[in-house]
C-alpha cells in the first residue's frame, strides 16, 4: 500500500496551460514529423502527463505543401474516400493530394498516429496546418519549435 507522500500526480481538466508552438515541415519527412506532432498534441512530452485529460499544446505547421516522402511513395501511395454509396469509391495518388490539398496529408497522418476515441479527436482540432508561411495566428504568439525529424 503506498504512503500518503507517495501519490502520483493526476492532471485535471482545467490546471492544464496549453501553449502555442510554430512548426516549419520544409524538407521534414512525413512520418517522422507526424510522430513529433502526434506526440505534442497528445502532450505525452510533458512530466504531467495524463491519459484522460488534454494535456497537449496548440501546434501551427507551415510550408505543408514543402513535406518529404522517402522511397516511390509519391506515385504509389492513394487517398481513399468512400461515400457509403454503391459506386461511391474515390481513389487519389499522393502526388495529386499533395498538389490540391497538402494539408491533407499531414493530417491523415497525425490522425493515424493518435488514439482512436473522443479525446483524440478533440486534441487533433489543436493542429492548424497551412501550405505556405502565413498564418492567421500572430495574436497567440506561438514560439518556434525546431524537431529532429
Amino acid at each position: 500500500m503506498p504512503t500518503p507522500s507517495s501519490k502520483s500526480y493526476q492532471a485535471r481538466p482545467g490546471q492544464v496551460e496549453q501553449r502555442w508552438h510554430l512548426v516549419d515541415a520544409q524538407d521534414k519527412v512525413l512520418g517522422r514529423l507526424a510522430v513529433q506532432l502526434a506526440t505534442i498534441l497528445t502532450g505525452k512530452h510533458r512530466p504531467t502527463y495524463t491519459p484522460h485529460v488534454d494535456t497537449g499544446d496548440y501546434v501551427v505547421v507551415l510550408n505543408a505543401a514543402h513535406v518529404k516522402l522517402t522511397g516511390n511513395k509519391t506515385n504509389t501511395r492513394t487517398h481513399q474516400s468512400y461515400s457509403g454509396y454503391p459506386g461511391g469509391l474515390k481513389t487519389v495518388s499522393l502526388q495529386q493530394v499533395l498538389k490540391t490539398h497538402p494539408d491533407r496529408v499531414i493530417l491523415r497522418a497525425v490522425r493515424c498516429m493518435m488514439p482512436k476515441n473522443r479525446l483524440a479527436r478533440k486534441m487533433l482540432k489543436k493542429l492548424k496546418i497551412y501550405p505556405g508561411t502565413e498564418h492567421p495566428h500572430q495574436a497567440q504568439n506561438p514560439e518556434p519549435l525546431e524537431l529532429s525529424c
